[in-house]
């Protein structure tokens, strides 16, 4: 399993970016998708979910309105659009899965947001 993000970089407030995640090695359409980010000093944590087929999606309430995952199970890539960027959203950007049991994570993607 390969999980490989793309996409970081830096943003000034207000801004947007997209965020790519390439899949390879198990059956893309198979499995939900998630994204975590991780702040420095901080937890990793959850910012979007999306199912097998891409009809259901989550985020918790500090980026819903902002942020949208979707996916093309087609390329085997899941994306995270993020609008509205605030420095509060600098973090490295992790893309995962579970398969039997095992969590699987990407390098992870630098998002830095700044005047």
């Amino acid at each position: 399993v390969q999980l490989l993000e793309s996409g970081g970089g830096l943003v000034q407030p207000g801004g947007s970016l997209r965020l790519s995640c390439v899949a390879s090695g198990f059956t893309f359409s198979s499995y939900a998708m998630r994204w975590f980010c991780q702040a420095p000093g901080k937890e990793r944590e959850l910012v979007a979910r999306i199912s097998e087929a891409g009809g259901s999606t989550n985020y918790p309430d500090s980026v819903k309105g902002r942020f949208t995952i979707s996916r093309d199970n087609a390329k085997n890539t899941v994306y995270l659009q993020m609008n509205s960027l605030k420095p509060e959203d600098t973090a490295v950007y992790y893309c995962h899965t579970y398969i039997r049991g095992t969590n699987y994570w990407g390098q992870g993607t630098q998002v830095t947001v700044s005047s």
